[in-house]
This record gives C-alpha cells, structure tokens and sequence, in this order.
C-alpha cells in the first residue's frame, strides 16, 4: 500500500489555496451561527426562504398526520419504497408542467448521473454547454455516448458543432442548465428549441436553480419563456428553493417507462422517506403564489450587482445568484473572511469548481432577508470595499 500518495496530494491542494473542510455550524432562520459568531447567511440556496419558515412547517403539522408517515422507505422504489406520496407527487409535478409524466429521484446528482447514461448509447451523442454542472458532466461520461461541449451560451458555437456532427449520429442530447449555478447567468432556451428542431435533437434542461424563483407559477426559466413544451427533459431539484430534498424530470410517458427500467441511480437507491417526499408536495403547491417573493428576489440581486460595480468589482449574470470574480484563490479567502468578520457569511468558490483564475464570491440571496439587513450589506461594501 502507498499511503503517502494521499497525504501528497493534500499537501499540493492547501499549496494551492483549493483545501476545503466540514464547517460545523447552526442555522437559525437566514442568519448562521459559526466560530462564536452570528452572520447573515448569503451561501444558501433556501432563495425563497421557505427552509427558514417556521410558520411554514406548523402549517404542515397541522395539515399532516406527520406521525404516521415514516421515516425511512427501507428500499428501493422498484422493490417496496414506492409509497403512495410518490404517486402524489408525480400527478402533482405532471399536471403542473402540463408534460405527459414525471418521476422523482433522490437527489439531484442522481437525476443527472442517471438519466444521460441510461438514454444514450454508443451511437449517440451529447452536446453540452461548457460550464454545466459537474452532476451533468459525470453523467455524461458515465454513458458510453461521445461528447462535446459548446463555449458558454455560443449557440452559433453549438450549430457549428452539430452542422459538422449531426449526420454521424442516431440520437443527439443538447444539454444546459437554465440559470447557471457559478455565473448566474441565464441560457436563451427559445434559441435552444429551435436548434433542437433544426437539427432534430433532443433537449434536456437542468433547471436545479430556476424552480421556484422564475416563472409566474415558479416552474423555472422553461415557464418563463415559454417553450415547456418544447424541451423534452426538464430536470429540477427540491433541495433549494423548494426547501427540501430530492428531484424530479418532466418528460413524455415514454422516457419515464424507459427510465424505470434502466436507469441505474433509481433502480439501486433506497427511496426517499414518506416524510420528506409529503413535504416536497406541501411546498411545491404553494410555489404559484410565492411571484411576489421571486420579484424582490430579482430586485434585490440587481440593487447588489449594481452596488458591486459601484465599487468597482466585476459582476455577471442575471439572476438571484451574484457572482463577484476575484482572480486568484487567495484573493476570494481573503475577501471572503473580511465578510464574515463583518456579520456577513459568504463564501469563495475556487478552482476546480471554477476555472482557474476565476475565484469569486458568490453571493445567494434569499428573498426572507429583511430589508434592512440587506442595506447593512450594502453599506459595508460602499464602505468598506
């Protein structure tokens, strides 16, 4: 055995300033208690607070029998887990979406490891924009379909692409999230759906951080512009916004047949708890009228963009998550504890989870922050940065 190996590699990842650790600490509500302190919690993605609703959960109390349901499915969904809120759920998710099915998995990186892999084959392939999710990328690799990756929302990047590609291939998956987790920035999906039609491809959307805070009914950036029907995969999560866990896709009966039968991250997980997925539900039918919540959402992470920029610091995006490029990994450490020793808990994402020399603060807003607090953030950095 060798050890030494291991040890190595650790001591090169703190000599790059890219050594992480578990940080134990207490939430309570949007504010997090860590290391002695009290912080406003901005490295969330409870972006509609509804995980911090205490008036929320007694709600569901209330409308609940929460002590019969249980606590663990103990198995699987092919073997005994499928309970009843599975079914619940699903109705509830296919109706919404106007799609034909929908099927819920454990979490979001089961969605995405599971899906591409099972759909694809050899003759087969992905197109995906450049800076998805490490979820998407490893599902992608998981399956035994080629792969390639157009340059960051260049839709003329992904024509040349398939114009090149197309013919080689029986089935082609042109692969983005809607709103992206780093840059906060938004695809054009309306552009995507007529590639998909130009180049009779599929199209599979990650809407992981876009359920609950786009759209007027919340159902993310595919409701917001329009082409619900247009995109055949729509994946979501419950782990955010929705204040929950797990995940879903709405898609045609057929996929999910197939999905059930072959797709590997479904067939061997436990389900998920009867508690947890009659929550999901309870949340997710009061998303519709939560539009006022998305619009302060919008409003605040504009006001924070523009006072960023006031200072003179990059941002990018369009969304709810605020991206603040700092270059180097020491340089988003260090502004990083100058937060957090100022009540404010945000902090730095850096290489490999970002490119090289694009560390950055990432700020994710919460729509359940008072005012006030807010304008606390924002004087400190006219002030102070």
């Amino acid at each position: 055995m060798n050890r030494e190996r291991y040890g190595d590699k650790l001591t090169t990842i703190k000599e790059a300033g890219n050594y992480r650790n578990l940080l134990e600490m207490q939430l309570n509500g949007f504010l997090v208690h860590h290391d002695g302190r009290e912080m406003l919690n901005l490295s969330s993605n409870d972006y509609l607070g509804l995980a911090s609703n205490p008036a929320l959960r007694e709600e569901f109390k209330r409308e609940t029998d929460v002590q019969a349901l249980g606590y663990s499915a103990a198995s699987s969904r092919l073997l005994s887990g499928n309970h009843e809120y599975y079914t619940l759920l699903e109705e509830d998710l296919r109706e919404m979406y106007g799609k034909e099915a929908a099927l819920v998995f454990g979490s979001g990186y089961h969605a995405n490891i599971g899906i591409l892999p099972a759909l694809t084959g050899k003759r087969d392939l992905i197109v995906s924009d450049k800076l998805v999710h490490a979820s998407i990328i490893d599902g992608a690799r998981l399956s035994r379909a080629a792969m390639e990756r157009y340059r960051h929302l260049d839709y003329d990047h992904l024509r040349e692409i398939l114009s090149r590609q197309r013919e080689m291939y029986e089935n082609v998956f042109i692969v983005t999230e809607s709103v992206f987790s780093m840059d906060g920035d938004v695809a054009n999906l309306q552009e995507l759906c007529d590639i998909k039609r130009e180049y009779d491809a599929f199209l599979y959307v990650d809407e992981a951080h876009a359920v609950g805070t786009r759209g007027t009914n919340g159902l993310g950036c595919c409701e917001e512009q329009g082409c619900i029907a247009d995109v055949d995969f729509i994946v979501g999560t419950f782990g955010k916004a929705l204040a929950s866990i797990g995940a879903f896709l709405a898609c045609d009966g057929l996929f999910k047949e197939y999905l059930v039968n072959t797709q590997r991250s479904l067939i061997f997980s436990t389900a998920l708890p009867p508690l947890n997925v009659a929550w999901t539900r309870f949340v997710l039918r009061r998303v519709p009228a939560l539009f006022a919540d998305r619009l302060r959402l919008a409003a605040v992470a504009g006001r924070l963009r523009d006072v960023l920029a006031g200072q003179g610091f990059e941002t990018r995006g369009e969304s709810h998550v605020v991206p603040c490029p700092c270059g180097s990994n020491e340089n988003s450490t260090y502004l990083a504890r100058q937060f957090r020793d100022n009540g404010f808990f945000v902090l730095p994402v850096r290489y490999p989870t970002v490119p090289k020399n694009e560390a950055r603060l990432r700020f994710s807003l919460n729509a359940a922050i008072p005012d006030e607090d807010y304008e606390c953030l924002f004087e400190f950095i006219e002030v102070s940065c």
